[in-house]
């Protein structure tokens, strides 16, 4: 556990100290380092302490976000097609921050809160749907989780669209949030994302054990002593408020949380005490290799991060999708 804890920190490292030199202007690791060590020129320290850094730490903690509750999820639903993008959950966030954004909070520390406060409240109302519909008896049936994700993820993005048609004064922001990546600017959106995100990954750290417990089904785990509905319902929460607030400040960012938790649990195993956390660890360290890539492919125009999780976690789900189909759900 310590030393995948350790490789995991050390590839996020890796990932960030890229994501500071590399953009429009390149900063090389000599000046880099001379900037974090306070002794770099003005301009370059400028631009690192400035612009490239709270968009390196905002975009750290959407992947961590995102990551951490698609774990959560798949445990929740025993299920490893479940993630915050294919069950609908993004999307409802998506469109609880475009109607947010029509009331046009001012941009200060307790106008951002709303927006997450919103997303989390149609994320938890999206799973709940979902899940009803999708549920058969006791049992939540793949294609049935998958094919109400969907639909409801359409219905939410039209309404998106919708509102966003109607509130002219509010169009730029809500596509470039739409548009996915680090759409805030600044260490403002950072500070309000924070306490979702500490609230709700830490609650999901604490509950592995619990998930664990939950893989062995509701009756097993129930007389092994934990009250299910309860666990479930805290599950629920804490990882929708994770999606809601990643959601929020940078768009719908499909895949990472469905591609980081199955890589992590084929390399490290199932164990929910063990996968959350290198979830969150892969999955910001994977969304700021794709802020890379989505940088540089095109310089110097930036592309979406959104385009290259989807252009690589696209095909990594038709094989998990074909492996759950020929081996079961794990």
């Amino acid at each position: 556990m310590k030393k995948s804890l350790l490789l995991f920190s050390l590839t996020l490292l890796f990932a960030a100290l890229l994501s500071l030199a590399i953009g429009s202007i390149f900063i090389s690791p000599a000046d880099l380092w001379k900037i974090l060590r306070g002794i770099g020129e003005d301009k370059f320290a400028f631009i690192v302490w400035n612009i490239r850094l709270p968009r390196t730490v905002l975009v750290a903690l959407t992947g961590a976000a995102l990551s951490g509750s698609g774990a959560a999820y798949q445990g929740l639903f025993r299920n490893p097609l479940a993630d915050p993008f294919l069950i609908g959950v993004a999307s409802g966030a998506g469109l609880g921050a475009v109607l947010a954004m029509t009331v046009q909070w001012p941009y200060t520390f307790w106008g951002l809160l709303a927006i997450p406060a919103s997303s989390f409240i149609f994320a938890l109302l999206t799973v709940f749907i979902v899940y009803f519909f999708a549920r058969v008896g006791r049992a939540v049936p793949t294609t049935n989780l998958i094919l109400t994700g969907v639909a409801f993820s359409s219905f939410a993005t039209s309404l998106t669209s919708f509102f966003m048609l109607r509130s002219a004064n509010e169009v730029r922001r809500a596509l470039g949030w739409l548009l996915g990546g680090a759409s805030q600017s600044g260490w403002t959106a950072i500070l309000a994302i924070l306490p979702y995100l500490v609230v709700g990954l830490g609650v999901l750290l604490l509950f592995g054990y619990r998930l664990n417990l939950l893989q062995f089904g509701d009756d097993q785990a129930q007389s092994l002593g934990i009250n299910v509905t309860r666990t479930k319902t805290v599950i629920l929460v804490a990882a929708s408020l994770a999606t809601a607030a990643a959601v929020a400040f940078s768009g719908i960012i499909g895949f990472i949380g469905l591609v980081v938790p199955h890589i992590v649990r084929l390399w490290f195993g199932a164990d929910y005490r063990r996968l959350i956390p290198l979830s969150i660890l892969g999955g910001a360290s994977a969304l700021l290799f794709s802020d890379v890539i989505a940088r540089v492919v095109l310089a110097p125009q930036e592309l979406p991060v959104g385009i290259v999780t989807a252009l690589a976690g696209a095909p990594f789900f038709l094989w998990v999708l074909r492996r759950v189909k020929n081996q079961g759900y794990w």
